[in-house]
């Protein structure tokens, strides 16, 4: 009977087989082929999708990912770029802190580091907008360093694979350790990739497909008879709803009064329309009398949003033929530069609700509501 290492040592050689012909194509990403041919990862681009993918997923990252690269290729043509244009590439995205600590962490890269990106976990976690597992994610990923990488697909795969009972969160120390033992001396980069695709692709939070799995002789889970079991969570706490208002003030020429949000808190730096003062542990106004100034508004509809931590709905109002001065801090934004401003998707609801289409069509002024 082989040892406890030697078994996790099995399970690992068994997953890397796998992947080495399972792996998926992604932008960002080296194949095991190219990889196993001598291409190294290029750190800049593991960073950045790490970064992306924080809260996010694939398939939303992956045209956020490739407009990044092409617009900015490396590390010091990002530093060289002004902050509001990558919260302008960002928006949509969410979580927009990480823009602005991927913006800081580029400059201190770029200018503190000579454009290289420290390949040790200890030093990777001294930058900002890294964390430990975005740390452990590019050491593994772009440097080949043994570090055990957890994300949400690998808590569910080795919580499967060893039949861990422990709720999370209190179950990730033990995940962490688990995935250590397994990891291979050589390949621990695509080792944690491999993991991270079986959970994707196959180890699923429903329906998992254990028939295609290469791991189906070891799972504990599975031999129990049901693998959705795992990973344990805890109950959900109830997510409160607030409320609000936003106003949309459009000139004649069909452009839009934007302000910008202060750059700490919720949505910092981030471009808006007026609104009234509702946050993440307070209701604002939603009636027409907490208008920012006088003008013929007029009710358009709501636009719904959930954030991590609460749900949102704004009460619309919009006004034509305003000629209200931008005042400090706050702009017109013309119909063929609406779409291409760091509008948060909560913000672009309420726009939408006020005038359709307006910030997906650059160039085509918003028609007048009669």
């Amino acid at each position: 009977m082989p040892s406890p290492a030697e078994a996790t040592s099995a399970t690992a050689a068994k997953l890397l087989t796998w992947y080495d012909r399972h792996a998926r194509e992604l932008p960002w990403r080296v194949s095991p082929a190219d990889r196993a041919a001598g291409t190294v990862p290029d750190p800049y681009r593991i960073w950045l999708s790490e970064i992306m993918l924080q809260q996010t997923t694939v398939e939303a990252v992956k045209p956020y990912f490739g407009r990044f690269v092409d617009k900015w290729p490396n590390v010091t043509a990002l530093a060289a770029a002004e902050t509001d244009d990558v919260m302008k590439a960002w928006a949509g995205l969410g979580y927009y802190s990480r823009a602005r600590n991927l913006k800081k962490c580029a400059d201190m890269v770029a200018g503190e580091l000579g454009g290289r990106f420290p390949g040790r976990y200890d030093a990777l976690i001294q930058l900002p907008g890294i964390g430990p597992y975005t740390a452990a994610a590019i050491a593994a990923i772009a440097f080949d360093q043994p570090e055990p990488v957890v994300d949400g697909n690998v808590e569910r795969v080795i919580t499967r694979l060893f039949a861990i009972a422990t709720p999370l969160p209190a179950a990730k120390t033990e995940i962490k350790a688990r995935v250590a033992e397994m990891l291979p001396a050589e390949r621990p980069g695509d080792f944690a990739q491999a993991v991270m695709d079986l959970g994707a692709t196959i180890c699923t939070p429903r329906r998992p497909a254990c028939l295609t799995c290469p791991l189906t002789d070891d799972c504990v889970a599975l031999e129990a008879g049901d693998p959705e079991l795992f990973p344990v969570k805890p109950a959900k706490a109830q997510r409160p709803a607030r409320r609000g208002a936003a106003f949309v003030a459009v000139r004649d020429d069909g452009a839009v009064l934007l302000q910008k949000r202060p750059e700490g808190g919720l949505l910092g730096g981030m471009a808006e329309v007026p609104t009234t003062g509702w946050t993440a542990r307070k209701d604002g106004e939603t009636g027409v009398a907490a208008a920012p100034f006088p003008a013929d508004w007029m009710r358009t509809g709501t636009a719904s949003h959930v954030f991590t931590h609460f749900s949102l709905e704004l009460t619309v109002y919009r006004a034509n033929s305003v000629a209200h001065e931008a005042g400090d801090g706050g702009w017109w934004s013309t119909p063929d530069q609406l779409a291409g401003e760091a509008l948060p998707t909560v913000m672009k609801k309420v726009i939408e609700a006020a005038i359709p289409g307006a910030t997906q069509n650059r160039g085509r002024p918003p028609g007048k509501r009669r």
